[in-house]
């Protein structure tokens, strides 16, 4: 496995990675600019096969764990363009491990594959319209990040063949990250082991990194199972004991105590099996919790609460209980040197050019769920400091925060979305195989391979940046992973609802060979809009 021998690579080299002399090429500041030039004028020649896979992939629409026909589809491109590829990463079989190249440094780029429940949506069209109902859909836009970095890593790949550049490009996805499920467990395998960097790459509408926490919560996912007796609810109700009691009386428990929980705290909830029928007394139910917080010792303190919760509620409805971690995630916390630098190359390649079509879309899909109709943006977002601990209030989680306290990480939004969307819905896949992604993934695709020059070439980055690692990000804090002993990856989620609505979607898949964009296969005449 390509994986075990970094590994046991980085176990000679003086402790690790974080603290070895991993530049093996050097290039001055004028040959790096000159590369960087060279690169920009590879990716675009490359705008037709990003468009390719960014609607394949769009097409694909699954959910967490059961991104089978995405990564079949990657892991084919990448050994076709001379990766090595590990598949079933971490014994997860939709996760897998590309690898090209020898030697140090070795840059791993990063980001996810699946999709949201419920989100099936025609592109370019600024209505609900699905096109299966029901059906799930890529409503945060993970479709576009592979195509991001495997633009930028087959444009490096040439160039480092070309220049005699030695190093090591790493490609992984982030399977199941709406369910926060799996980065922690590549971690706990030892697959960043001996890299020295991580280029992670997320769909947004703006351009732009940034450093330290900006707002990133961490949390633990727990199932409770309750266990109780079924009896006939009306004949004798009394024989039984209710496992669906136990989980209303925790929603109880827990939305009293939120009164007086830290404002940094965020706790929600799903019943995911309440029962079977309502003449059966319930003897299995189970509830889904998500506990955030912004540090590890909170994050410990909210799930222990949790579990009184559920402690409190099996003692009162008589019936028991255990529970199931489905995945956890460390707060993020990004690399300020490489931020820094990664910044200066966002700047150079700034925002996409968008068309009189582009900005239609985006202000009649505004309109319609009732925001302002702002359009895009123009102008990279600012660098901005990330605010104090103690001023952090919570908000979104992404489990690469787990890879971030292992290894130098700097986490890249890319414009291909469109701004003042709800997040985790249908209007947010409107424009995620429509030429704003299109741009967007080139803009992104860009900017990575800048990086991947700094980072291969630049013989100060990578000292500065471990220097940040060792001396601030991990002085005082020392990552401790949130997994149990014998907690393993819940592969079966969301294979019910792909069994559902896989084969409706098959028929959508798109067709390269006949199509020339997935809009043209739709039969969309770009944008759609409602007639005033």
């Amino acid at each position: 496995m390509q994986h075990k021998v970094l590994k046991a690579l980085g176990t000679m080299v003086v402790l690790g990675h974080f603290f070895s002399a991993a530049q093996a090429t050097t290039l001055s500041e004028n040959e790096r600019e000159s590369a960087k030039e060279a690169l920009v004028s590879a990716i675009d020649k490359q705008t037709k096969l990003a468009q390719v896979m960014n609607d394949m992939i769009f097409s694909f629409g699954e959910l967490g764990f059961q991104e089978v026909e995405t990564s079949a589809y990657l892991t084919a491109f990448l050994e076709q363009h001379g990766f090595e590829v590990e598949r079933g990463m971490a014994g997860i079989p939709t996760a897998w491990y590309a690898t090209w190249g020898s030697g140090k440094p070795v840059i791993a780029l990063g980001t996810d594959l699946d999709g949201i429940p419920k989100a099936s949506q025609k592109p370019g069209v600024a209505y609900h319209d699905p096109i299966v109902e029901g059906a799930p859909g890529h409503g945060e836009g993970h479709n576009s990040g592979q195509v991001v970095n495997i633009i930028a890593a087959l444009a490096m790949k040439d160039y480092m063949i070309a220049n005699d550049i030695e190093g090591t490009l790493v490609l992984w996805p982030g399977v199941a990250e709406e369910q926060l499920a799996t980065k922690a467990y590549y971690v706990r395998e030892g697959y960043f082991d001996n890299v020295d960097a991580v280029l992670y790459s997320h769909v947004g509408s703006s351009f732009g990194t940034f450093y330290g926490n900006p707002a990133f919560s961490g949390l633990v996912s727990v199932k409770y199972n309750f266990y109780g007796e079924s009896a006939h609810s009306a004949g004798s109700p009394w024989r039984g004991r209710s496992a669906l009691d136990a989980v209303e009386l925790m929603s109880v428990g827990m939305n009293y105590r939120r009164e007086h929980l830290r404002l940094a705290q965020r706790t929600h909830s799903v019943i995911v099996d309440g029962g079977d029928q309502p003449n059966v007394v319930p003897q299995k139910a189970t509830a889904w919790y998500f506990f955030r917080e912004t540090d590890y010792p909170h994050i410990k303190a909210l799930w222990e609460i949790g579990d009184k919760m559920a402690e409190g509620a099996a003692m009162m409805s008589n019936t028991t209980w255990d529970s199931v971690v489905m995945g956890t995630a460390w707060p993020g916390h990004f690399n300020k040197p490489l931020a820094l630098a990664a910044y200066e190359n966002i700047k150079k390649v700034g925002m996409p050019t968008w068309s009189e079509d582009d900005l239609t879309l985006a202000k009649a899909l505004q309109t319609e769920i009732g925001a302002e109709p702002i359009g895009l943006p123009t102008d990279v977002m600012p660098m901005r400091a990330p605010p104090p601990q103690e001023k952090l209030t919570g908000g979104g989680s992404d489990d690469v925060g787990d890879i971030a306290w292992n290894v130098p990480t700097i986490f890249m939004l890319y414009p291909s979305n469109i701004p003042n969307l709800p997040g985790h819905n249908w209007a947010n896949a409107v424009s995620m195989a429509t030429p704003i992604a299109h741009k967007g993934i080139i803009a992104g695709a860009k900017a990575h391979a800048m990086n991947l020059v700094d980072l291969f070439t630049n013989p100060d980055l990578l000292p500065e940046m471990n220097r940040y690692f060792k001396e601030v990000q991990t002085k005082d804090i020392q990552y401790t992973s949130l997994l149990r002993d014998g907690d393993e990856p819940q592969t079966y989620l969301n294979e019910d609802i792909m069994e559902k609505y896989r084969e409706k979607m098959r028929k959508y898949y798109y067709d390269p060979e006949k199509y020339d964009t997935y809009l043209e296969q739709l039969g969309i005449d770009y944008p759609m809009v409602k007639k005033p």
